[in-house]
């Protein structure tokens, strides 16, 4: 029997820097993929063109700054409060051949940038542009060192979603830059392509928000700023009726990954862990701490970012451990 399910080609006509019930861009069906083309950072798309006023959030309030332009939100027919958004993330395809990074004053692992925290470990850094050349046959990014040794460094690309969420709990509204319970700016490198993302739904339709894709980065975006750029992204949108879970999953193929969001970092921390031991308990039949003893042994965990106004860690478990 043909499938029924429907593939919508979305071509925003106005980007958000918030996650939240905002005007949906599309409403679909359980089931159904989406194929949108993101926005940098900057709000620039693959031919380096700025995004234009009337395409952006109209908001009076000045915390909401222009920065990770969103695609969506998706409103999902059926999402109800307590059940899960399930996010298969089938293409990531990077559509340009430039990306950027930055240093910017008070911004960055070096800060305790973020609403009332003054930390200042050293002197602001002074705003600085550098242009990554990318290479989509080879897959790999190149960056001039003009006053370093080594003159050049080739690095391999491997594109995620900087950002992607649904609207949070409490009809809250958050801006693009910050994650929480409901995905957000999580800066994780592993939502990437041929993973299963897991959000909580907190208001009917989910409400799923995506873009910032980031041509590589590494763990705790440490200068606050990836390899910003663009891309074709394919989601395929499934939902778990009745199935409740607190915290961002991810299923990579290898492993079970519980993400959290919050400051300080050792909150992260323990919010990701609890949240893979309850997986662990809830679905595959592990006793509750003999997993917690299990996973203290074969664990890892991601340090995702360190620099946005939550912090995100993932808390990991292998596999092959499963039944």
């Amino acid at each position: 029997m043909a499938s029924s399910h429907t593939t919508h080609m979305l071509k925003p006509q106005r980007y958000w820097y918030t996650f939240g019930p905002n005007t949906p861009a599309l409403t679909i069906q359980p089931g159904d993929t989406i194929i949108a083309c993101t926005r940098d950072a900057r709000g620039l798309d693959e031919e380096m063109r700025p995004l234009p006023v009337e395409m952006k959030q109209q908001s009076d309030d000045t915390l909401y700054r222009e920065s990770n332009p969103l695609c969506g939100p998706i409103y999902v027919i059926g999402a109800e409060v307590g059940d899960t958004l399930v996010v298969n993330i089938h293409r990531i395809r990077l559509n340009r051949s430039y990306a950027w990074s930055r240093f910017m004053p008070r911004f960055g692992s070096f800060t305790g940038e973020g609403p009332g925290r003054t930390l200042l470990l050293n002197q602001p850094l002074e705003e600085r542009l550098f242009d990554w050349h990318l290479d989509l046959e080879k897959m790999t990014a190149t960056l001039d060192l003009p006053q370093s040794r080594l003159g050049r460094a080739e690095i391999p690309l491997r594109p995620f979603l900087g950002s992607i969420g649904v609207a949070p709990r409490f009809g809250r509204v958050e801006m693009s830059l910050s994650p929480g319970e409901y995905g957000g700016n999580m800066d994780y490198r592993e939502v990437t392509e041929n993973t299963t993302l897991y959000l909580p739904v907190w208001v009917k339709g989910a409400y799923l928000a995506f873009g910032d894709v980031h041509a590589a980065q590494g763990d705790g975006e440490i200068c606050g700023v990836a390899l910003e750029t663009t891309a074709e992204v394919t989601l395929e949108i499934g939902l778990e009726k009745g199935k409740t879970i607190s915290w961002p999953r991810l299923d990579d193929g290898q492993h079970l990954a519980a993400i959290g969001s919050t400051r300080p970092l050792e909150d992260c921390a323990r919010l990701a862990h609890l949240e893979l031991l309850d997986w662990l308990e809830s679905d595959y039949g592990f006793d509750r701490w003999e997993a917690f003893q299990l996973m203290s042994q074969v664990g890892s965990m991601h340090v995702a970012n360190m620099v946005d106004p939550n912090y995100t860690v993932a808390a990991r478990f292998p596999k092959r451990y499963l039944p």
